[in-house]
């Protein structure tokens, strides 16, 4: 028996917290013109280019960095990881709540369209050792986070963050020390 659009798209967004996004709507077999027909109907949301949400979907805390991962991945987009202040806020290292989203790309990474005005964009190579996995999302890791805030000119803010991830056990003593050391580097430079 054939499965219905509605079915497949079920499915697709049992795996991603209720998104789907187009292209794995196309790989499923669902056209564009059927995700619009949809979103007419009231079944979806469209929440960016590329990427939609089962309206009866319940959305938590993380949604929207789920959202703003899927917004670079929709069109066979770049490797990515939240970054800078987001990761602090993801891995519950600050209070502080970010007004945007912030990403990280490679380099050369080719976005095809304008990011969307809650996603800020930064772009650097990230090797395997400065990306972690933090409630099914990409994150970089505290001492990858604690550098980027630190280059960006958030010294005080990477200096808190390394003081809270040794309480909270994300680093080591070691770490803490090594990360405090090339702060001071960076004050100084």
């Amino acid at each position: 028996m054939p499965q219905s659009h509605l079915d497949a798209l079920l499915e697709l967004a049992a795996e991603n917290e209720g998104l789907v996004t187009t292209r794995s709507a196309a790989e499923a077999g669902i056209s564009r013109r059927t995700l619009a027909g949809m979103v007419e109907r009231g079944r979806l949301e469209r929440l960016s280019r590329g990427v939609y949400r089962l309206v009866h979907s319940n959305r938590d805390a993380l949604s929207p960095y789920r959202e703003a991962i899927l917004w670079v991945q929709s069109h066979r987009g770049p490797r990515v990881a939240l970054s800078h202040e987001t990761a602090l806020a993801v891995l519950g290292l600050t209070d502080a709540n970010p007004s945007t989203i912030q990403l990280t790309v490679p380099p050369h990474a080719r976005l095809r369209r304008s990011a969307p005005a809650r996603i800020a964009i930064h772009r650097a190579i990230l090797d395997s050792s400065d990306v972690i996995e933090h409630e099914g999302l990409p994150v970089t890791s505290v001492p990858r986070t604690v550098l980027d805030l630190a280059r960006s000119g958030n010294l005080r803010f990477a200096a808190d963050a390394v003081a809270q991830a040794r309480r909270e056990g994300f680093i080591t003593e070691i770490e803490s020390r090594r990360l405090t050391k090339e702060l001071k580097n960076l004050h100084g430079a």
